[in-house]
This record gives C-alpha cells, structure tokens and sequence, in this order.
C-alpha cells in the first residue's frame, strides 16, 4: 500500500457508494513518467515518477463531496481515466458528473459533457474523435455517443442497438485491432468496426462478462 495514497484516503474520507469503508483506485494511465490513477469517490493522483508517489494532481480537491466542485476543478466520483498517446498532460476522465478533459495535466478540467459515463474511446490518432458511454444516472438511460470536434457536438453512435437502455449502460470500452468492443453493465458483450461503428453483441450464450481483452498467440 502506498504511504501518500493511504494518508490521502485517510485525510479526505474517500468512500465507494456500495461500500462506504473502501475508497477505491479504479484504474491507472501511464505515459513514460508520469501517471495517473482515478479515485472512486475522491478524484484524480498524479505521479511524476513512474508511480513511485503520488500527490493529488491540482485540479482535484481530494473532497469526495458528491455535490462536486465547480470547473476548473474535476467531479470525484472517478470511474476511469486515459492519457492521449500525445502528450502526457492530456487526460480524459469519465466521471458521476460528467465527462472530463484536461489539456495541462490535471491543473484544470473542462467537462465535455454533462452526463454519468464509465466508459470513453479515445482515437489514439486524433483526441478529438471521442466515442463515450453516457448515461442519465447509475444504469439509466444507456447509450452510446461520438463526438468528431472535442466534445463541441455529439452524435449518436448507437446504430445496430435499441437505445436507450433503460437499466444499463457501457462499463468499459476496448479497442482490438481494428474493432471496438463495449462491455455493458448487464454482462452482454458488444463489438463494432471502428470505421463503421455497426454495432451486435457477440457470445451472447456468454453471461456476465466484466471484462475483454487480446491474446497474441
């Protein structure tokens, strides 16, 4: 257990809704050096030192206050976060408050989208091209979005689906090779060509997937 992520924890209470006695790191993103790790309820760490210590990046106020602080600062309630692949001070984080980016490593967020969402794409080539997994609340009203122009305009990406989905919602989303596979809330597995974005859900016999990924035989 690392000392500072433990004393931060302590100090501002960090809480998961479903179990209050737990604050929870839900995932990290690595650039080089730099990381960061998102904190469900509690914000955004930053490590400078390839995760050797972390400190609550300035955007974060470390207050898992569910009524969330204004911009510039980051809703808490963190779900996950992601680096573009150009630089290592941008970062996109879905969030209970929104849909969030920061351009100058954490100091300050832009929400993008006001909405629940747990799940983003981000186009390793373009970090305008965002495809996101909004919802209205906690598995309400499911769909699935894109945006073209960094989050000026969405469109809806849901083609091949009925939606919304009334109780549930994209978990997470993974990009093999040349598709993008979505992970929903009820265990179904989706898949879809990055170019056409012609969404079925495959291994439907399958119940209960949390999560994808790739094997290289």
């Amino acid at each position: 257990e690392c000392a500072e992520v433990a004393r931060l924890r302590d100090q501002h209470h960090w809480f998961l809704p479903y179990s209050p006695e737990a604050g929870c790191v839900r995932g990290f993103a690595f650039h080089g050096s730099r990381a960061y790790a998102a904190v469900e309820v509690g914000g955004v760490l930053r490590s400078d030192d390839g995760g050797a210590s972390w400190q609550l990046a300035e955007g974060s106020d470390g207050d898992p206050d569910l009524g969330g602080p204004p911009e510039p600062f980051i809703y808490p309630d963190l779900h996950s976060i992601h680096i573009h692949p150009s630089s290592p001070d941008l970062v996109f984080a879905p969030t209970g408050g929104g849909f969030y980016r920061s351009s100058d490593g954490g100091k300050t967020w832009q929400c993008l989208y006001d909405c629940y969402c747990r799940a983003a794409w981000i186009d390793p080539a373009d970090a305008a091209h965002i495809i996101l997994g909004p919802a209205d609340n906690v598995d309400a009203n499911g769909r699935i979005e894109e945006t073209r122009d960094g989050g000026e305009t969405w469109q809806a990406a849901s083609s091949g689906l009925t939606v919304p989905w009334r109780r549930h919602m994209v978990e997470r989303f993974a990009q093999i090779g040349a598709e993008l596979f979505a992970v929903l809330s009820n265990g179904q597995l989706l898949s879809a060509p990055l170019t056409v974005l012609e969404w079925r859900r495959i291994l439907p016999e399958v119940n209960g997937v949390n999560a994808v990924t790739a094997m290289e035989s």
